[in-house]
């Protein structure tokens, strides 16, 4: 489940306020949205292999959370798929397999971007699994301000994250995994705390699926 692994990520604060950087950006995110939905691009680039570039997938959908610890991905293109955290169960649906997976959210999403974006309400409560580092607006010719969020435990899935802001607005997550992966997720036609209904933060695998559950699925 590739798209775990970034689980990604997703959401944004609307806004025109100029941040004197990224950090900044961050706290404001952290402290003022507390729901939202928006649009996602999700590009996933796989290493090089042999001196010849990796593949390139690209997927997109709708993505909606509510803080601390729901959020949905609903991935409509190019193949039906979603993933589903109700606070306590990570849920990775396919439905062309018919087959779900639950996991244990809190030992799954500590050191990943999903944190960062649905879970975490303060810096503070972020710098217990990253190391936090601004990076301006040099760190691409894109005009956002950007951090970097390295995660303190080495053996997990994720090696780095780079979020990217435009003022108050969080618009960008990109990630490189330890197998040297990279995905990049871009955001659009964000609603910042927006209701969402409890409905969508709720899965019941269907009728004849497969389910396979973590040792610590519920």
């Amino acid at each position: 489940m590739k798209k775990l692994s970034f689980l990604v990520a997703i959401l944004a604060l609307a806004g025109n306020t100029a941040w004197a950087d990224g950090l900044q950006s961050l706290d404001a995110f952290l402290h003022r949205v507390q729901s939202g939905t928006a649009d996602f691009t999700q590009t996933v680039t796989a290493p090089a292999k042999d001196g010849q570039p990796g593949r390139v997938t690209t997927s997109s959908g709708h993505f909606a959370f509510e803080r601390p610890g729901k959020f949905r991905f609903d991935y409509r293109k190019p193949f039906p798929q979603l993933i589903v955290a109700d606070g306590t169960t990570l849920w990775v649906y396919d439905e062309d397999l018919n087959q779900a997976t639950a996991r244990a959210q809190q030992d799954t999403l500590d050191s990943t971007a999903a944190s960062i974006i649905a879970t975490a309400t303060s810096r503070t409560e972020l710098e217990r699994n990253f190391t936090l580092e601004n990076l301006g607006a040099d760190a691409a010719p894109d005009g956002l301000q950007w951090i970097r969020a390295t995660p303190k435990v080495s053996d997990g899935q994720v090696r780095s994250l780079r979020i990217g802001f435009q003022g108050e607005q969080l618009v960008a997550v990109d990630m490189e995994d330890n197998f040297a992966q990279h995905s990049s997720l871009r955001l659009k036609n964000f609603a910042t705390n927006a209701t969402v209904p409890a409905s969508q933060f709720q899965f019941q695998p269907p009728a004849g699926a497969d389910v396979i559950r973590d040792q610590n699925g519920s």
